[in-house]
């Protein structure tokens, strides 16, 4: 299979992006929360498959969390604890960008955690994620893979291009010859975390637009009978023309230029 060309891709996204609203209509209606998380390697295109989703939907009930490391004070609190600040309220679709399972993949890899703390954070997340569900969060987990040689590309792409620099940090670099590492230690991860009340779906990135048309059908279709009428909207006649745009004096404007 060939790599997808942005023009079916454009015209793939456009059907789901209907269904996407329609979820979140759905959520708002019946005030149900939805939590789904984003893992993976680095370079797969977890912010690239969460943009395909929120591009669409208000913003005001569909919430991306993309926690920085911790401070003192929350390295200091029970692991689980920043994160549920940031869970939805009825109504709410919130996407994790990475999730508390930092401590299962880079923070094991790198040894910013302990082998005692990882050990107990793959014991309790279970736990912890059932709680989640017994109180009514739908709650998905994917976990985004790319070969390292496609990994290897995008890092260099990244280092040549200006505007994706930023994806590039000094963890990505120390991280480049840990692939394989990284590779056992998500497979850990997936024997002590895949359960019947949260399990993991795998999503193959090494073709981006392929890949995240693929997570959000998966998406979709793990909620069913989510239909709900939009409310019906009529636009009355203007009571007589159009008023132009006009600003007060002594405020200055953005220069037009020609940009053709």
């Amino acid at each position: 299979m060939g790599k997808l060309k942005r023009k079916d891709y454009d015209e793939a996204l456009q059907p789901l992006e209907v269904e996407l609203n329609r979820l979140q209509r759905w959520l708002a209606h019946t005030g149900k929360r939805m939590v789904v998380i984003f893992e993976g390697r680095d370079t797969a295109g977890k912010g690239g498959a969460i943009k395909a989703i929120t591009g669409c939907l208000n913003p005001r009930s569909c919430h991306v969390v993309a926690l920085s490391k911790p401070t003192e004070r929350e390295s200091s609190q029970w692991y689980f604890q920043r994160y549920i600040a940031h869970l939805p309220a009825a109504g709410e679709l919130v996407l994790f960008d990475r999730s508390w399972y930092n401590r299962a993949g880079v923070e094991k890899v790198m040894g910013f955690c302990t082998d005692e703390q990882h050990r107990r954070f793959l014991q309790d997340c279970p736990v912890f994620e059932k709680q989640l569900v017994d109180d009514g969060i739908l709650f998905f987990k994917y976990w985004l893979g790319c070969d390292q040689g496609k990994q290897e590309e995008r890092f260099a792409e990244r280092v040549e291009d200006p505007d994706k620099r930023w994806k590039i940090s000094s963890i990505d670099l120390a991280s480049r010859k840990l692939y394989d590492n990284y590779t056992r230690a998500r497979d850990e991860m997936l024997k002590a975390t895949h359960s019947k009340h949260a399990p993991w779906a795998l999503v193959d990135m090494n073709d981006q637009k392929q890949g995240r048309l693929d997570l959000i059908r998966h998406l979709l279709d793990q909620v069913q009978d989510v239909h709900i009428e939009p409310e019906s909207i009529e636009l009355p006649s203007l009571p007589g023309e159009p008023s132009k745009e006009n600003y007060p004096k002594g405020v200055p404007k953005v220069k037009r230029r020609n940009w053709d």
